[in-house]
């Protein structure tokens, strides 16, 4: 299984996946520039991406808590979703995400 990103200068990576992996754990053990300070414990935004609108729908939805993360996020779009609450599946293999800009 796969996951196609698209890093920060535009450029799109196709990452091979395990099922049962955070996609935050996917793009950073690829090496993409993902903070991921948390480590995946949903208690920062620091592994915000954009998911393509295509695919927002097959995801599970946000808890609260993930919209209490993102709510201190920087670019905050509809489609924002921290990558370490979603889960790769046998049903997203070719999700589509882009990393979301870092504060300046």
């Amino acid at each position: 299984m796969y996951l196609l990103v698209e890093d920060r200068e535009g450029r799109e990576h196709k990452l091979e996946g395990l099922e049962g992996w955070r996609v935050m754990e996917v793009i950073r053990d690829w090496g993409l520039p993902i903070k991921a300070e948390c480590g995946g414990a949903c208690a920062c935004a620091t592994c915000h991406v954009y998911v393509d609108p295509e695919w927002v729908g097959r995801l599970v939805p946000p808890t609260d808590e993930e919209n209490d993360m993102l709510d201190g996020a920087f670019f905050v779009e509809p489609n924002s979703r921290l990558s370490c609450q979603i889960i790769m599946t046998a049903e997203l293999d070719g999700l589509r995400v882009k990393l979301a800009p870092g504060p300046e």
